[in-house]
């Protein structure tokens, strides 16, 4: 018989595997990519504005959930009130979606990581290179269960000793590298352009395009609506500060975006020809357009080994959440132990992974919706599933549980510094703004 799971150690150690959720690919080719396409400056501030503000409140509120219950993201809405359960059943698919295909797009990482640090940069910066790899049937799924196995090692060693213990060793690294990297690229010739095009304020870019982008990044940028926050938040000590423990993670995380945000926009300032055409590359920036960037660099090998290096880290703290979100309520919901349960999910994460790789070879025509079929489950999740989850969650807070019932979980002892903004956004505010991202992500 499995010993009872321990929580987290420390407040740190939750942070850090907290914001190690976060911080994932979409900080590191979605966010520079929205900067640059939406005003830089102009987009900065928004997205500043509506973490710390609607952000905040889903994140606190999950968190909260997760501690009040100490119950999986299955169970916590029922654990709270018996008509709710429903919601728990819907937030719990999405981590179910979103692994295998996460992981697909880990196992592309995992091999840019290897061609780097074994010498095939320049193979890489070939213009057909990604497509010509991921078009296999073979090599991708390899590379998937590569990165699957990693993911599940630390998923199964436990919340003490894998996720927090990695999380410790991971972020630091990740923050300290980054910052290398970002004091290269500021240092070469041109450099200036890139930060002053970053930084710059133009209200004339000030659209409602570029708050529903800013607005969307944030919301699967911190995680929000798929049950990685109760599951953490079920291991966090009721003694901590909840409040100060999300600015926390809200600073680690928008930070790393912002980070990233400024190393792309001036690598491509620097070492690139055409800029706007590589500035709005979308999500072929990372694999495609980069490898190009880092061939023009001097020492280009080195910096892109190091930058899929980082990259791949980001990633594999985020996939341990996604994992650890299904291994709970599948511990619960059948009585099993942690060996057993990350057993169960890590089978099926690499049998329900192959159609997302595949859907780039063999599988290519197939297009539900029109869509890939890895974009087509990426659409389902993030799109559809976490913003219903997360409107539904706003409604249960504010009008079936009442705010004031709440906040006293917030923070048992002393004041709850938040508290008037809290109620503002959980009842008014937020319900508004993921109903916004629902029907931007249905209309558009």
């Amino acid at each position: 018989m499995e010993k009872k799971e321990v929580g987290f150690s420390s407040k740190l150690g939750f942070i850090l595997a907290a914001a190690g959720s976060a911080v994932g690919l979409g900080n590191i080719w979605r966010f520079p990519h929205l900067a640059a396409k939406y005003g830089g400056g102009t987009f900065l501030m928004v997205y500043l504005i509506l973490v710390v503000t609607f952000g905040f409140t889903l994140m606190l509120t999950e968190i909260v959930i997760g501690r009040k219950t100490r119950k999986s993201v299955l169970f916590a809405f029922k654990e709270l009130h018996p008509k709710w359960g429903f919601l728990g059943i819907l937030a719990a698919i999405v981590p179910v979606i979103i692994l295998p295909y996460y992981c697909v797009i880990g196992g592309w990482v995992t091999k840019y990581t290897a061609v780097y640090l074994t010498g095939g940069a320049k193979a890489a910066a070939e213009s057909d290179y990604f497509n010509s790899f991921t078009s296999t049937t073979v090599e991708p799924l390899i590379w998937m269960m590569v990165f699957l196995v990693l993911t599940f090692v630390i998923v199964l060693m436990g919340v003490q000793k894998g996720i927090e213990k990695a999380s410790k060793v991971i972020m630091p690294i990740l923050l300290v590298f980054s910052i290398f990297l970002l004091v290269y690229v500021l240092m070469q010739p041109g450099a200036t352009e890139g930060i002053r095009y970053y930084f710059q304020f133009d209200m004339d870019k000030l659209s409602k395009e570029a708050v529903f982008a800013a607005m969307g990044q944030m919301f699967y940028s911190m995680s929000l609506g798929m049950g990685i926050m109760i599951t953490y938040g079920a291991h966090l000590n009721e003694k901590e500060d909840a409040e100060s423990t999300v600015r926390s993670i809200e600073l680690f995380d928008t930070g790393i975006a912002f980070l990233y945000g400024l190393i792309i926009i001036s690598a491509v300032f620097v070492f690139s020809s055409d800029i706007d055409t590589t500035l709005s590359s979308g999500p072929k920036l990372m694999f495609i357009t980069l490898p190009k960037v880092f061939e023009g660099m001097k020492g280009g090998a080195l910096i892109g080994g190091l930058f899929f290096f980082l990259v791949l880290f980001a990633a594999l703290t985020s996939s341990i959440s996604i994992m650890e979100t299904i291994v709970m309520w599948v511990q619960e919901k059948f009585h099993m132990g942690r060996t057993k349960a990350c057993i169960l999910v890590g089978v099926y994460g690499a049998v329900a992974a192959i159609p997302s790789s595949l859907g780039f070879g063999v599988l290519k025509n197939v297009k539900p919706l029109g869509y890939g079929l890895l974009d087509f489950f990426d659409y389902v999740s993030n799109s559809l599933i976490m913003p219903v989850v997360a409107f539904l969650t706003c409604v249960f807070i504010g009008y079936v549980m009442k705010p004031k019932n709440f906040i006293k979980d917030i923070k048992p002892e002393g004041k709850f510094k938040s508290e008037k903004l809290y109620v503002v956004m959980i009842k008014y505010l937020a319900p508004l703004f993921t109903l916004i991202i629902l029907v931007t992500n249905i209309i558009g």
